[in-house]
C-alpha cells in the first residue's frame, strides 16, 4: 500500500497538463483554454472585460480568445457550470481576501504597468516576514518589510508604511499590489530613492494572515479574524512597528524621511495615523481612502497642516464607490487652504489604479 501510494504521488508530480493557458499573443491578445468535456457551459471571468462565454471544441477543450489588452497585471477565473474553477494550466494565483484567482502580465516594453509589475534583470531587494512585539496590542505580531538591493552594504535609509484595504492583511501588497517588483524597478531606473518598505497587518484582531498564527486556518473575512476583540486599535499601536522598525533596521529616523500611505481602509489608517502623529510623517498617500470625517479630526488637521508635510497626495478612481467620500473631504481642505495634490483616474476600487498609485507616489518621495 505505500509502494503504491508512493507511485501516486510520483506520477502525479509529472502528470503535466499540456494545454497552453492563458496563451498570449503577438498582438497582446490572450487565449484560454480548459479541457471540459463533461461540463454543459464554461465561462471566463477576469478584471480584462467581465464575464465571457467561451467556446467548445469537439476535444473537449473550451476557448475564448480577448481583444488585445494593456499592459498590466489580470487577474481570472472560470466558471464550470457555474462553479469557480481555477485554470489547472497556470500555476500562478494570488489570494485575494478568502478567494483566488489566476493571474498573468502583459507587457509590451520597458516602463509600461506590465513592465513594471514583472521581475525583470535589475538589482533586486528582499522581502522579509517579520515578527514584531507590540506592547499596546499586548501580542507578537507579523509584517512584511522590503529592503532595498544595496541595503547589506551599508547607509541608512527613507521609509515607507504601506497599508492594505479591508480583508487584506501583510501579504497583500507583495501579492497582489507587486509592491517589490514596483520599487525594485524604479530604483533601478533612478526613478525613485531607495527606501525600506513596511507592510503591516492592519487588522488589529489579528496577529499575522491566516493561517500564520495560533488562530489556525480559519476562513478570513473583510474584518480579519472575528475573535478575540483588540485591546487597542491599529492607529493606537501603530507606534510600536515605528518603534520597532527605527531599532531593528538602518532608518532614517526622522519626519523627513518617513512616509504612510495605504488604500482604502488603509488609506483611511493613513489618514488617522497621521493625524494621531502630526511630527511622525513628511508624506501621507491616500488611495482610494475611506476617510472618517469627523468634526474631532478637524483640530489635529490643522496642526498637521500646520506643519507643513511636504506632500499630502490623494488619488481616486471616477467610478469608485468612496469617490463622494473623497470629494467631500477636498471640499473640506479646499476651505481651509490645505494644500495637497489629487489624482483622479478611471475606473472604481481596484488593484489596477492601487498599483498605479504607488508607483507614482513612490517616485514623489524624499527628494
Amino acid at each position: 500500500m505505500f509502494s503504491s501510494t508512493t507511485l501516486w504521488a510520483q506520477q502525479a508530480l509529472f502528470d503535466v497538463n499540456n494545454l497552453t493557458s492563458p496563451e498570449i499573443r503577438d498582438d497582446a491578445s490572450v487565449t484560454f483554454r480548459l479541457f471540459a468535456p463533461a461540463a454543459t457551459t464554461v465561462e471566463v471571468e477576469g478584471d480584462f472585460g467581465g464575464k465571457v462565454a467561451m467556446t467548445k471544441g469537439d476535444d473537449g477543450v473550451w476557448t475564448y480568445t480577448t481583444a488585445p489588452l494593456e499592459p498590466e497585471m489580470y487577474s481570472y477565473r472560470f466558471k464550470v457550470d457555474g462553479i469557480d474553477v481555477l485554470d489547472p494550466s497556470n500555476i500562478y494565483r494570488c489570494r485575494d481576501i478568502a478567494s483566488y484567482a489566476n493571474i498573468f502580465i502583459i507587457s509590451k516594453g520597458n516602463d509600461d504597468a506590465g513592465w513594471m509589475y514583472s521581475v525583470n534583470k535589475v538589482p533586486h531587494g528582499n522581502v522579509s516576514k517579520v515578527w514584531y512585539p507590540s506592547p499596546t496590542l499586548k501580542t507578537s505580531r507579523r509584517m512584511t518589510v522590503y529592503t532595498p538591493a544595496g541595503y547589506d552594504e551599508g547607509g541608512r535609509y527613507p521609509v515607507v508604511y504601506l497599508l492594505h484595504g479591508s480583508g487584506g492583511d501583510e501579504e497583500a501588497w507583495t501579492t497582489l499590489g507587486r509592491a517589490a517588483q514596483i520599487l525594485d524597478n524604479l530604483i533601478a531606473e533612478g526613478k525613485a530613492k531607495p527606501m525600506i518598505v513596511v507592510m503591516p497587518n492592519g487588522n488589529a484582531n489579528s496577529d499575522a494572515a491566516p493561517g500564520e498564527w495560533d488562530r489556525g486556518m480559519y476562513k478570513p473575512t473583510f474584518r480579519g479574524h472575528l475573535d478575540p476583540k483588540p485591546v487597542a486599535s491599529f492607529e493606537e499601536s501603530f507606534k510600536d512597528i515605528v518603534t520597532y522598525i527605527d531599532n531593528n533596521y538602518r532608518t532614517l529616523a526622522d519626519k523627513q524621511h518617513r512616509a504612510i500611505c495605504g488604500l482604502s481602509m488603509g488609506g483611511g489608517h493613513s489618514y488617522s495615523i497621521s493625524l494621531l502623529y502630526p511630527d511622525m510623517f513628511d508624506y501621507v498617500g491616500l488611495f482610494s481612502a475611506h476617510v472618517p470625517l469627523r468634526d474631532a479630526d478637524y483640530p489635529g488637521l490643522q496642526k498637521q497642516f500646520k506643519n507643513k508635510p511636504a506632500l499630502y497626495w490623494i488619488a481616486i478612481g471616477k467610478s469608485d464607490f468612496l469617490y463622494d467620500n473623497n470629494k467631500v473631504y477636498r471640499e473640506y481642505l479646499d476651505k481651509q487652504g490645505y494644500p495637497y495634490e489629487y489624482v483622479e483616474t478611471e475606473d472604481g476600487h481596484i488593484w489596477r489604479n492601487w498599483r498605479n498609485y504607488l508607483t507614482v507616489f513612490a517616485q514623489r518621495l524624499f527628494k
